[in-house]
């Protein structure tokens, strides 16, 4: 399902007016006008932790439980404790948000097409089912901006890594460059939820791209600009933290 609030060209962060309905959640997948200052500046969240990662293009998912203060080399993040927002950095690749409405589980999930070929999104998930018991049919997901497949060339050798690990490779199609194929990460990432029984119209899409929209960092086109856009989901504590 393709769905996002209609923002302003000066609105920080986008939303999904679906996640917008939990009262005790807060989410955003953040444009380039929204950073980590800001996070500490937002007098709504007072004594907030933002948990980011030290992001290695894994399929590693951490459980957060306290403040840390080493960032942990990994991929994504789940947590059932108020008070902590979890974020995930991406420029083109692809940020996942995933709620458990009615356990008040949530995670983020770094996802480009190394964590798409080795199963992030759904070694999260099953995560949540193992660690806290979470139904994935059930389970609430919203696909943030990241690079659309007709910007995205890679090579042959990216193919046939999606082919040796079992993936569908129809999600490849030919591109104007010879011997290059276009990657769609939204559905290579869609189709891991589903074939875990995400049910369709709990996938949520904000569909913007990355390289073709200037409202957020795009590392394919500023190749010089290595800046990365922060997409976050956290808990509210208490009613500490307010949209």
């Amino acid at each position: 399902m393709s769905a996002a609030r209609t923002i302003p060209e000066r609105d920080p962060y986008l939303t999904i007016p679906r996640f917008e309905r939990i009262p005790w959640l807060v989410h955003g997948f953040g444009t380039r006008r929204w950073t980590l200052e800001d996070f500490r500046a937002k007098k709504e969240w007072p004594h907030v932790f933002v948990a980011w990662l030290d992001q290695v293009h894994s399929n590693t998912i951490r459980f957060i439980a306290r403040p840390f203060r080493i960032r942990p080399k990994a991929d994504a993040l789940a947590t059932d404790r108020p008070g902590i927002i979890l974020a995930v950095k991406t420029a083109d690749c692809l940020p996942v948000l995933l709620v458990d409405e009615s356990r008040r589980i949530i995670a983020a999930v770094h996802s480009g097409w190394r964590g798409t070929e080795q199963r992030i999104v759904e070694r999260a998930v099953r995560g949540l089912r193992e660690r806290y018991g979470s139904h994935p049919e059930t389970l609430l997901a919203a696909l943030g901006p990241c690079i659309a497949a007709d910007c995205y060339d890679v090579g042959p050798e990216v193919k046939e890594r999606f082919r040796a690990a079992g993936l569908p490779t129809d999600i490849f199609r030919p591109s104007g460059q010879p011997g290059k194929y276009v990657l769609d990460l939204r559905q290579a990432n869609r189709l891991q939820l589903e074939r875990l029984e995400l049910d369709p119209k709990n996938i949520f899409d904000v569909g913007a791209c990355t390289h073709c929209d200037d409202r957020f960092h795009s590392y394919r086109r500023d190749r010089n600009k290595p800046a990365r856009l922060w997409n976050f989901i956290g808990i509210r504590d208490r009613g500490q933290i307010s949209t």
